[in-house]
C-alpha cells in the first residue's frame, strides 16, 4: 500500500515537527521506541474516509479527525514527525505485524480475541453499532433485516455483532453459530452478509440495491446518512476504540501512558468535542 503523505507534527501539518525532543529522556525510552525516534517518524496507520475519526480531503491531501489529532499529538511528544498510511479494517494488522507501520489509530474495536494478537489501550473513544438503511425499504428495526443481506466492511466485527443482537432479540435462532467460528462470508440463518473493501463501496452497494442495510459503527455511518436514509430503532454492541500496537512493544506502554494522561486532562474530550463526535 502506498505511503499517504507525509505530514509534520502540531496544528499544521505541513510543518515540521517541533523541537520537543528535548523533553524526552532518550535514555529512558523502550528500545522499539528510541529506533522509532532516531528515524524521525512515527508512521501510523489511519483511515482516510471515516470523517470524525480519519479523514483526507482528496482535493488538499490534508489529514483530519480525532485519531488524526491524537496520532500528532504522540509524535509531538517524541519530537518527531508523523506519517499517515491508509488502512481498512482488512488491512491494519497485516501492516502492523509487518512493521511498515507502528501503531494503528483506525476506528479500531477492542476485543478479547485480538488482544491475544495485539495491545490495545485504553479505550479513547466507545460507540456502538447501527444499521443504515433506505427510507425506501420500510426496514425500521431488527426484525425487519430477517432474511436480508447486509454491507459490511471486510475483517470488521460488525456482521458477528448484529447476528448476536438479532439473536438476543428472538428474531433468528442461534442454531449453528459459534462466536469463536463465525464467519459473515458463510452465515445465512435468517440473515446474509456481504463483504466490502471500504465504507463508501457499501454506501453505494446500498444505493444500488445491492443490499438492504449497512452495518458498522454508528459514528462511521453518520457521514452516510442522508436525507433519503435512516437508521434502525436499535443500537447494540458497544465499541471501544483504542490505539493497537505489536504485542508486548515498547511503543504500547508509551501509548498507554500517553492516552491515560488525555483522558485524566481533559485532552481526549476536547478533541472528541472539536471533531463533532460527542452525543
Amino acid at each position: 500500500m502506498a505511503m499517504a503523505l507525509f505530514a509534520g507534527c502540531g496544528d499544521d501539518s505541513s510543518k515540521s515537527a517541533s523541537t520537543s525532543s528535548a523533553a524526552v529522556d532518550k535514555s529512558s525510552l523502550p528500545k522499539d521506541v528510541q529506533e522509532i525516534v532516531d528515524r524521525g517518524v512515527l508512521r501510523v496507520g489511519v483511515k482516510n474516509v471515516t470523517k470524525g475519526f480519519g479523514y483526507q480531503d482528496p482535493a488538499t491531501g490534508e489529514f483530519s479527525g480525532l485519531e488524526i489529532d491524537l496520532a500528532k499529538k504522540m509524535a509531538d511528544h517524541l519530537g518527531i514527525k508523523v506519517e499517515f498510511t491508509p488502512v481498512t479494517a482488512a488491512t491494519r494488522t497485516a501492516l502492523l505485524d509487518s512493521g511498515d507501520i507502528d501503531c494503528v489509530l483506525a476506528t479500531f474495536t477492542i476485543t478479547d480475541e485480538r488482544k491475544k494478537s495485539w495491545d490495545f489501550t485504553t479505550p479513547y473513544y466507545t460507540d456502538h453499532v447501527g444499521v443504515l438503511v433506505q427510507n425506501a425499504s420500510g426496514i425500521k428495526s431488527l426484525a425487519d433485516l430477517k432474511d436480508k443481506t447486509v454491507g459490511v466492511s471486510s475483517g470488521s466485527t460488525s456482521a458477528k455483532a448484529l447476528v448476536e443482537a438479532m439473536i438476543k432479540a428472538g428474531v433468528i435462532s442461534n442454531e449453528g453459530y459459534d462466536a469463536k467460528t463465525f464467519d459473515p462470508a458463510t452465515w445465512t440463518n435468517g440473515i446474509k452478509f456481504k463483504q466490502y473493501d471500504d465504507y463508501p463501496a457499501i454506501s453505494t452497494a446500498l444505493s444500488a440495491g445491492e443490499v438492504d442495510a449497512f452495518c458498522v459503527d454508528k459514528s462511521i455511518l453518520a457521514i452516510y446518512n442522508t436525507g433519503d436514509r435512516s437508521y434502525i430503532k436499535e443500537e447494540f454492541a458497544p465499541q471501544n476504540y483504542g490505539i493497537a500496537t505489536k504485542k508486548g512493544s515498547g511503543i504500547s506502554k508509551v501509548s498507554e501512558e500517553l492516552v491515560q494522561g488525555w483522558l485524566k486532562d481533559g485532552t481526549i474530550k476536547q478533541l472528541i468535542q472539536s471533531n463533532g463526535l460527542d452525543k
